[in-house]
């Protein structure tokens, strides 16, 4: 039967002794590990979000009473132990943090039972996840969850107070706001009292933000929960928290340099790890020309190299025929591996097959420097020679081309060099590269829309110098957009934001908008604009994801306490899930078939 407090305290967590404590007298309180019983001598390991704990109980020490209660503890069972900390009697546990000691119990209680958990509670659980995540309440029990939620506390703790040093002053923005109709899917919010009218949960805090730099509010922040209707991946969540900031009075280093001390000062308090500063930077254009990706993996090579002048006369129609359509022609060099078997080498084709290319084109430079390849029978001996050069071949080298439209060229490279490298194991997970990636394009065009969209939002200021673009040549214009990435996952972005009216006035033409559709979806940011505006710019940081890549973890799930699967649906709660009639009787909603 379990017993209450009764005014009983807790002295320590269970991990927090240690030799320094022994002579002591304790009391600890958390879940039983495991129980055994040696006959006249039973052995708990207790368990909270400390650590583990040995403790030793002996009759003639405790009692009959307690002795009784010992044999009768379970795993899972939640107890509360007073007893005197000594030296282990046996060796040394050193893969516990207080492997140097015991306690041995004077008195013990049940404050709880508990019926067999459906898996262990043990850390590197091999239980699948589906089950993990019905029982969440369980698995959070698991000392390398714990571990995670214990340091993404620390983060944002660690992150609050260096921007409050920095004067930066944390300010709420609401949750329920209007939808609009740039970035991804809304999650909307029906009203009760506005019949046929919905909030939109808030993808970010970016209007609200830069209505505070117009309220003098000169240095905001908020660790934001944000929503997003989008499909899942492991770095991406239906709800998900950001370090929102935006500064008025600055340009882009001033956020630059900002969020670099806070991100340097964060990894060197969550996990010891010294980055050096300045960040290194990179422009779209070579981020994209180097990596076929705005979000570079550099912790290892295999760039792209742009081939087109080289094969641009040959007889390959693959390569000519991509040139013609005003395409490009690019590859990676594989290092070492020409003698990969086809297999594998098809199935890197159909790879990249998933990324929209129609094939690979592949040469191996082979050891005694003869070449096979896909297409050597279409290249004359000097054209091979000339582009192994141009690729830096060498005997025993893979090249892999893909040629077609210059933007799927970067996407299919870009991805395989990734894929090629987990496969090769390439990549030192030990190793942080951070850099920032700057000068984004202004817009891009979609082919569904039919139109150009901002890359980054339409509040984003173009570079100076090529304002006069805007009408002209759209395409051509850069923003004043900034990403910060790690180890090839953006981990945040942001811009400096228009403040002179006449210009966003030329952002919204570009996009297509009328000066009414601009004032229906923006008209409040519109008319603080006409009172007064600084000069403001901003970033947002992905707090789960940063948290996730610190703590070296696969998914973003193994940071988030209660999160979601695939479907954006919750396998411990059922949320989505039905709600009564009288519910969407009130919010004048009918549900169709």
């Amino acid at each position: 039967m379990a017993e209450t407090m009764k005014g009983l305290k807790r002295t320590h967590r269970c991990g927090e002794l240690s030799a320094a404590n022994i002579g002591e007298t304790v009391t600890v309180m958390g879940w039983v590990q495991k129980q055994r019983n040696k006959g006249g001598i039973i052995f708990v390991d207790l368990r909270d979000r400390a650590g583990i704990l040995q403790v030793i109980f002996e009759e003639a020490e405790c009692g009959g009473e307690n002795f009784a209660k010992a044999e009768k503890l379970r795993s899972e069972f939640v107890a509360a132990v007073t007893g005197r900390v000594e030296k282990r009697a046996a060796a040394a546990n050193e893969n516990l943090a207080t492997g140097e000691i015991e306690v041995r119990a004077l008195q013990v209680r049940i404050l709880s039972e508990a019926e067999t958990p459906p898996f262990p509670i043990e850390a590197d659980s091999r239980t699948k996840e589906e089950l993990r995540l019905k029982y969440r309440y369980l698995d959070l029990r698991r000392p390398d969850l714990q571990k995670n939620l214990i340091l993404r506390s620390k983060i944002a703790t660690t992150i609050r107070t260096f921007l409050s040093e920095e004067g930066f002053l944390e300010i709420e923005t609401p949750i329920l706001n209007k939808s609009t109709p740039e970035g991804a899917r809304d999650y909307l919010v029906p009203s009760r009292v506005h019949p046929g009218m919905f909030y939109a949960l808030p993808q970010s805090p970016q209007i609200f933000k830069q209505l505070l730099m117009c309220s003098g509010y000169d240095r905001y922040f908020q660790v934001a929960k944000c929503f997003r209707d989008e499909d899942l991946r492991a770095d991406r969540q239906p709800e998900f928290t950001q370090i929102d900031l935006e500064m008025s009075f600055v340009d882009v280093d001033d956020v630059i340099d900002a969020t670099e001390r806070m991100v340097a000062r964060v990894c060197r308090e969550a996990i010891g790890l010294e980055v050096e500063l300045p960040l290194k930077r990179m422009t779209w254009d070579e981020a994209m020309n180097r990596f076929g990706s705005d979000k570079p993996d550099t912790r290892f090579g295999m760039e792209l190299t742009d081939v087109s002048d080289i094969v641009k006369g040959c007889g390959f129609g693959v390569f000519t025929s991509a040139l013609e359509a005003g395409g490009s022609v690019r590859g990676i060099n594989v290092k070492g591996q020409a003698e990969m078997p086809r297999k594998k080498i098809d199935a890197l084709v159909e790879f990249a097959k998933g990324y929209g290319a129609k094939g690979l084109a592949y040469l191996s430079v082979l050891p005694d420097g003869s070449y096979k390849s896909s297409f050597a029978k279409f290249m004359a001996e000097e054209e091979l020679k000339a582009l192994v050069e141009a690729m830096g071949g060498q005997p025993g080298d893979l090249l892999l081309f893909a040629a077609d439209k210059l933007k799927l060229v970067w996407s299919v490279l870009g991805a395989l060099r990734i894929e090629i490298a987990r496969q090769l194991e390439l990549i030192d997970d030990n190793k942080f590269n951070f850099l920032w990636v700057t000068e984004f394009p202004q817009f891009e065009w979609s082919e569904e829309e039919e139109r150009y969209v901002a890359m980054h939002h339409p509040f984003t200021m173009p570079m100076e110098e090529d304002l006069e673009l805007l009408e002209t040549e759209p395409g051509r214009v850069r923003a004043k957009a900034y990403d910060i990435v790690l180890n090839g996952v953006e981990l945040g972005g942001g811009s400096v934001r228009i403040f002179q009216s006449d210009v966003q006035e030329r952002m919204f033409e570009a996009l297509g908008f009328t000066k009414e559709k601009a004032h229906e979806q923006f008209g409040f940011l519109l008319d603080a604009f006409k009172y007064g505006v600084p000069p403001h710019a901003g970033l947002a940081i992905g707090f789960d994801r940063f948290v996730m890549l610190l703590v070296k973890a696969d998914n973003i799930r193994e940071v988030i306490a209660f999160p979601k699967v695939k479907d954006a649906s919750c396998l411990m709660s059922d949320a989505p899930n039905l709600v009564d009639e009288k519910q969407l009787e009130e919010l004048h909603l009918r549900i169709t078939e």
